[in-house]
């Protein structure tokens, strides 16, 4: 199987959306083996199509620039490109994200775009398999769980593929530990 850690960013904004809705920008992930190995890594910006014009607050927050999204591909074509690199047709995979908002954000995104959406249903939230593995009281945000573990958050926190790739790192280390599949 291979276990694909993965994050989006999504244009915001500070209150509602313009059209109501927020549309993915960046989809990062990090492809890890059954033997506890990163195989590959994905990392894509995507040009929103709703709105394409992203807000100052999303640029500050994220670090993405309109011209970063402007030089990209759409959505359809991008995701396509993901499903492949993930290997939906011809392997096993499971999906794994820090929380359900990626998750909830991709079926959003597929529906607006009249794309599938069953390749989701593998899926398993990191976030509160992490609280029950430590028996916390309450589900840490990502740079804080990092920090616990005694890792460095590497990258720009609020950028997909630096997100994908420090989830990545409690993953890995609790490996067997994880309930997937």
């Amino acid at each position: 199987m291979n276990y694909i850690i993965f994050d989006l960013e999504a244009s915001c904004w500070l209150g509602r959306p313009p059209k109501g809705l927020n549309e993915i920008i960046e989809i990062g992930a990090v492809k890890i083996n059954d033997y506890n190995e990163v195989i590959s890594i994905f990392n894509h910006f995507v040009k929103p199509t709703i709105n394409p014009i992203l807000s100052e607050f999303c640029k500050k927050l994220t670090s993405i620039s309109q011209d970063n999204v402007d030089k990209s591909k759409t959505f359809p074509i991008i995701i396509q490109d993901f499903m492949d690199w993930i290997g939906v047709s011809e392997e096993d995979y499971c999906l794994i994200s820090w929380g359900k908002y990626d998750k909830h954000q991709l079926k959003q995104d597929c529906e607006l775009h009249k794309m599938e959406t069953d390749w989701l249903d593998h899926h398993f939230n990191l976030k509160p398999a992490y609280r029950a593995l430590k028996d916390l009281k309450d589900e840490p945000g990502l740079k804080k769980a990092v920090k616990m573990e005694g890792f460095e958050f590497t990258g720009i926190h609020h950028r997909a593929i630096s997100d994908a790739e420090n989830t990545a790192k409690i993953f890995i280390k609790y490996f067997k530990e994880w309930s997937v599949g």
